[in-house]
């Protein structure tokens, strides 16, 4: 069972002697899988544990007055990284002081004096240190001055391109969600938790599930085709809106989910919402009937999209 270390001064002897590899892991897309499944079958060879090192928050967020659109926040990361079967993750928070560090600190304090790693396994694109003056030839000068080994894995390439986060979020943007499929080895997901809203759905006549989202920028917004996952054995199939919720003056981004024959109350659960299919962009309408049938219509095409996988 995968274990979250939380900053230097939580590491333990269990956690030293390891295989690590580092990053921001967005998404947790195929490329970073294949590279978790590198440094576990590394460390087994090498008895020690396999370590996947991340940062929060993320390095580009820390340096930008812009919010990113992230694939993947906090909760939703850890829970895709315990998914992969990796021994610890280990988050180190980024803030001034550790952005001021230089590559040499790095090696010594994190890698050498905290982690005391044998080997260390990177993507081909990996950075480190204040200005990004580390990269693969640094550590592995370091490497033989300190005795850990260095191993850079190739980027993995899909459909004649190179699969990064980047990438993924480009094509949630563009609204190909089987590309993001096919570069995330899975359909594009969100996780939360399911809140109390202002009823308007249910006075509407489609009562729904509301989750916050806790990020300013989403890389998926509008109406959708979706699966609830969480909720009893199998997917509930349902209708969402990802958006700010325009003709009732909403100022922040809520998904809100219509689960089809549903009729359970599950505030307060966890749950994992799959998105199968955009239907179109969130619109303000002049007044509720039109929001009204509006969902109508949606609600239409997503039943047929079940009934035609016989999930319905």
């Amino acid at each position: 069972m995968t274990q979250l270390i939380r900053g230097l001064y939580n590491i333990v002897p269990r956690h030293t002697g390891g295989v690590i590899t580092i990053g921001n892991f967005d998404g947790v897309h195929r490329g970073h899988q294949a590279l978790i499944e590198r440094i576990k079958a590394q460390a087994k060879a090498l008895n020690g544990p396999s370590i996947v090192m991340t940062f929060e928050p993320q390095p580009i967020e820390f340096f930008s007055d812009k919010s990113v659109a992230r694939l993947t926040r906090w909760q939703e990361k850890y829970c895709a990284l315990a998914q992969t079967g990796v021994d610890y993750v280990f988050v180190i928070r980024f803030d001034h002081n550790f952005s001021r560090l230089s590559a040499q600190e790095f090696i010594k304090n994190v890698l050498i004096d905290g982690l005391a790693v044998k080997k260390i396994i990177i993507g081909d694109d990996f950075h480190f240190g204040h200005q990004r003056e580390g990269d693969f030839h640094y550590l592995q000068t370091a490497g033989k001055e300190w005795g850990f080994e260095v191993e850079s894995m190739p980027s993995m390439i899909a459909e004649g391109e190179r699969i990064s986060s980047t990438r993924i979020r480009q094509a949630l943007a563009e609204d190909n969600q089987a590309l993001a499929e096919v570069l995330l080895g899975h359909p594009y997901q969100m996780m939360g938790r399911v809140v109390h809203g202002d009823k308007l759905g249910r006075q509407l006549g489609f009562p729904t599930a509301n989750i916050f989202l806790h990020r300013a920028v989403t890389p998926v917004q509008g109406i959708y085709i979706v699966r609830m996952h969480g909720i009893g054995n199998e997917p509930l199939p349902g209708v969402a809106n990802v958006g700010i919720r325009p003709t009732v003056g909403g100022t922040r981004s809520l998904l809100e989910v219509y689960l089809f024959n549903f009729n359970t109350d599950i505030y307060g659960r966890h749950v994992r919402v799959e998105f199968c299919k955009k239907l179109r962009a969130e619109e303000r309408y002049t007044n509720l009937d039109l929001l009204k049938e509006a969902i109508a219509k949606d609600a239409a095409q997503a039943r047929n999209y079940f009934e035609e996988r016989g999930e319905l």
